[in-house]
């Protein structure tokens, strides 16, 4: 076991036995999927808004140019920028009084982030209808969020940080490049990939749109079916959740007969609460398999799968959490690199953090740790036979984020937060780029309506 690994397991374990003597441990599926029967209204209206500042003080590289972890997104222009980043309102309730096993969730997007960026600035986020008539086999049916790690499965309004942790957005927020390989120039010719395309890092140039892909990402949701349900054993809630998508992100219909199938299993010792700040102790594993046909070449096809395991605990004032996920294959490159994602490289990572409320305060201290390597256990191809296989473009990137939340009220919050990171490659011209990746500063206010 690597030093890292042995980390992670000292952090899971330390903090697992903290809990028994004293964050959010709630429960996505039913939170998100259901509406309490005979109790809920007919039409719900609800929604959040985020506006946010962002400051890098990351470094050119040697030739003057940035890279997008140098830039702020999602324009990727400049290293500074205010931003209403999420904007969302929607509709929830049952067929109450007609059958209050019936329930809807809608949900709409406004803000400019990855969802909406290169689109018309809306987008339709979750559209689902859940059958709530089989005991222990509830059916979710539309576009919702797909059962998985908990930063993508976990309603982003109460989500303790302003930025997701580098592994969460680069192995499992998942881009879709288009045919043209978005970004490439049409003078000069079709997109094509190969192998060695994978090591060439082009310095990109200074304080330019590095966003090349103009569909939105998939923001941790598919269009597909979920058989899903929780079962009670005194203090414990014990669920699971099936579901098999088009694996085409936010996009309503498929784009290839392949298939996504998702596993979801969680065990949770309820303390108490309510809610998306419900106290109490989980632990989860998932696991997606799917494949994905090349946009640029519609003969190839690719396996990606991703898979975790990970707890979270709150008793308040303390709170604790941490997973682990590994992917293969379609490892994201970086936002100015969509040509590049057709691969069958492999990539890791984890995070632990916690947080303090402070006693008879409004506020609340966060503390965060995070590593992703990417482009594990691949080589550049020899150039000739009798010429060894260089080394590979493995990249590792650790942050720390320290921040703090001020909650004006239940409905309303302010995060400050700044990370330190830090980034390297094996790849020479991958390393000069990525030299330079310096600390971020993010200030955000949350209100829910």
């Amino acid at each position: 076991m690597n030093y890292k690994n042995k980390l992670l397991m000292n952090a899971i374990g330390a903090a697992l036995l903290s809990s028994a003597s004293t964050v959010q441990a709630a429960n996505w599926l039913m939170l998100q999927g259901t509406e309490a029967p005979g109790q809920s209204a007919r039409a719900k209206v609800w929604g959040f808004i985020q506006a946010q500042y962002q400051h890098d003080n990351s470094d050119a590289n040697a030739g003057g140019g940035y890279n997008p972890p140098k830039l702020i997104g999602p324009n990727l222009d400049d290293q500074s920028a205010f931003n209403v980043n999420r904007a969302r309102i929607g509709v929830r309730g049952t067929g109450f009084p007609l059958d209050s096993k019936v329930n809807y969730f809608i949900l709409a997007e406004f803000g400019n982030n990855g969802i909406t960026y290169g689109d018309d600035g809306k987008h339709l986020t979750d559209a689902s209808i859940t059958l709530n008539h089989i005991p222990g086999a509830r059916i979710r049916a539309g576009l919702f969020k797909t059962p998985g790690a908990e930063e993508g499965l976990q309603a982003i309004h109460v989500f303790d940080y302003i930025n997701f942790t580098t592994v969460t957005n680069q192995l499992l927020l998942e881009r879709f490049p288009n045919s043209t390989c978005d970004g490439a120039s049409p003078s000069a010719g079709p997109c094509v990939q190969t192998t060695t395309d994978l090591n060439n890092a082009a310095s990109p140039t200074p304080d330019a749109d590095m966003n090349q892909f103009s569909r939105s990402v998939g923001a941790f949701r598919d269009v597909g079916i979920q058989v899903f349900d929780t079962f009670k054993a005194g203090t414990w809630e014990n669920s699971y959740a099936i579901m098999y998508g088009n694996g085409n992100g936010l996009n309503y219909g498929d784009n290839d007969s392949n298939k996504d199938l998702y596993l979801y299993l969680s065990t949770e010792n309820v303390f108490g609460g309510k809610g998306g700040r419900r106290e109490g102790l989980k632990m989860f594993a998932w696991h997606q398999d799917g494949k994905r046909t090349n946009a640029v070449n519609r003969t190839q096809e690719q396996d990606r799968t991703r898979s975790g395991l990970g707890f979270k605990y709150l008793q308040r004032p303390f709170r604790a959490s941490a997973e682990y996920m590994q992917g293969k294959g379609m490892i994201f490159q970086g936002q100015h690199r969509p040509q590049h994602l057709f691969n069958d490289l492999e990539a890791k990572g984890y995070y632990v953090e916690g947080g303090w409320y402070i006693p008879n305060t409004k506020w609340e201290i966060d503390l965060r740790y995070d590593s992703y390597t990417r482009d594990e256990n691949f080589k550049q191809p020899p150039t000739s036979p009798a010429t060894p296989s260089a080394p590979g473009d493995e990249s590792t990137f650790d942050t720390t984020t320290v921040g703090a939340q001020y909650h004006f009220n239940k409905k309303t919050r302010m995060n400050v937060e700044y990370s330190m990171r830090d980034a390297k490659s094996d790849t020479t011209a991958i390393d000069n780029n990525v030299k330079g990746i310096n600390d971020r500063f993010a200030i955000q206010v949350t209100h829910v309506f």
